[in-house]
This record gives structure tokens, sequence and C-alpha cells, in this order.
């Protein structure tokens, strides 16, 4: 069945990887074969061309080549943002926004550092934003993305009001890893189209419980069946839902290894995806043994967890 169009359900959107071939170009077979693992699993969105898909490491039009190829392989079946805004000036990010909505996704989503450097303020930000907003088209849907690369920018509750109060905002993927800083940010949106998803695998419970919409972070690469489980209202609302939790926060610390060299590891030897471990951020080959037997001891818990749990 056809996902409803521009519609942006609570529950899991993973921040998509992006598999190269052993030439370093993107592998298309492997990347639609991805997008069906993460919608066999269970997610209600994807987020492509973002900070784990390499973005910084991909030229637009590579950035674009992923987004349109993730948009025909979900033929429908849940709603795609994308990226891939990775430009500094507000007349070629303008550009961007406008080729990336063309291609048909649910919502452009912006990179908070790439509207005001470290040291300019939440005013600086805000008039940007507004000059940004005039060279887009009125009909483009947006989300805000506080993405670490090359600095992480926090938008406070002040940017957050504003920015809600335009209804043009649907999606926000937070990363401030605070769950009373969560809690206020929640309180500023409410009742606006802005939906906050948590990146962050230690107060992700605590924040579902406030009202935050869902999950999108890296472990959803990993084991999203959990993250699925975790993000229904059911199911978080219950006493179980804190010792699956306790796992999830453990499990996350391998996100410090070598991602997401280990993530694409793990989709080869432990989900029999056809990708390999190539990355463009980092060398690869450095995922040496021990590491990659963590990625199988990660992957025993968790399944443990979740027949234990969650069946």
């Amino acid at each position: 069945m056809e996902y409803p169009k521009n519609t942006f359900p609570g529950g899991v959107w993973p921040v998509m990887l992006t598999p190269f071939t052993e030439d370093n170009e993107i592998d298309e077979a492997g990347l639609r074969r991805l997008v069906d693992w993460y919608i066999e699993n269970g997610v209600t969105g994807l987020f492509a061309a973002c900070q784990s898909s390499e973005i910084f490491n991909l030229t637009f039009e590579e950035c674009k080549r992923i987004i349109s190829i993730t948009i025909e392989q979900t033929g429908g079946r849940v709603p795609v943002v994308a990226s891939g805004i990775a430009a500094d000036g507000l007349k070629e990010q303008a550009e961007e926004i406008n080729q990336v909505w063309e291609l048909g996704v649910d919502a452009v989503i912006l990179l908070t550092n790439r509207l005001a450097s470290k040291k300019e303020s939440d005013e600086k930000w805000l008039e940007n934003y507004y000059k940004l907003e005039k060279l887009i088209g009125p009909e483009i849907k947006l989300g805000v993305y506080e993405c670490p690369q090359p600095y992480k920018r926090l938008l406070s509750v002040k940017v957050l009001k504003e920015i809600s109060k335009t209804n043009r905002f649907y999606f926000l993927k937070d990363t401030c890893c605070t769950a009373s800083v969560i809690r206020e940010k929640l309180e500023s949106i409410k009742g606006t189209n802005l939906k906050l998803y948590n990146a962050n695998a230690t107060t992700v419970l605590q924040s579902l419980r406030d009202g935050a919409a869902g999950y999108s972070g890296v472990m959803a690469n990993f084991h999203p069946e959990l993250w699925v489980w975790l993000t229904k209202k059911e199911n978080f609302e219950s006493k179980k839902a804190e010792e699956v939790q306790e796992v999830l926060m453990a499990a996350s610390l391998i996100e410090r290894q070598l991602y997401p060299a280990n993530a694409k590891y793990h989709l080869q030897a432990v989900e029999n995806l056809p990708i390999t471990t190539r990355c463009r951020n980092q060398d690869y080959t450095l995922l040496y043994e021990t590491w990659k037997e963590e990625v199988h001891m990660l992957d025993s818990l968790c399944t443990r967890t979740y027949e234990q749990y969650c069946k």
C-alpha cells in the first residue's frame, strides 16, 4: 500500500548508510537491498543523504542519485527525508534545497551548522534562515538536523519556537543528548508541525515518554527491530522498556569503534546484505578482527534481548 505523501509518523527513521563498490563508486544494487532491509525490519521512515551516508565525501550529484534510488526503491512504502545540503553560501544551499525537493522527498533537511558559523548568534542564524526561505520554493517542507560535522550547533528553544511558527518544519533530528533539554524543546514545539526524533540511545526512552516522535540514530543500522519495538507507545510505557533501554544504551557504545565501517560489516556478515565495508570518510581496513568479533557479540546480545522481551 502506498504511504501517504508528506506524513511524518512516529517510530524509527534510520540514518542511511552509503554502500560503495570495490572501485569506490556508489553501489546502487547494494543501496536498493539496504532500503528493503530497513523496511523489512519495520522502520517508519528513512533519512537519506545524511552524515552517516558520508555526504561530506560525496558530490552533490552523488547525493541526489542516492536520494532518487532510495525514493524509487521504497515504492511509497515509507516516507523519505533527505539532506545532502552541505554548501556554505545561502544561494548555493537554496539551489540544492530546490533540487532535492524536486526529487520527491517528503522534507528537505537543513544542517544546523550551515546557517551560521560557530561564533555567530541565534539571531544571525535566524536572519540567515529567513534569507534562505525567500530563495526556496514556498511549497517545500523542511526539517533540521543538529549535525556534528563540521561542528555541532544545537538549536535553542528560542530558535525552535521561531521556526516552528513558520509551519514549514516537520522533522527535527535532535543530538543534544540531554533529557531535560529535550523536554524543553518538546514543550516549545507542542502543537506545531515540527516533530522531534531523538538520535541518542541513552535518553531515548525518557524522551519518548515526554512526547518525542521517535528515534533517528546510527544504531538503527545494527538492530532496528529493537528500536521499532521500543518506539511503540504500548511498549515504551511498560516496565520491560527500561530493561530494553539498558541493552540499547550499552549496545550504542559500538558507535565509538569504527562507525560506519562496523555497521557495514554488520550488514554484510550478520544480515547477509551484498555490500562491502568500504567507506570514503575513514580507512575501513582498520576494522580489525577483535572489533569484528564485537559486532557479532553485539548481535547475539540484541537477538537474545528481542526474543526475551519483544516477542
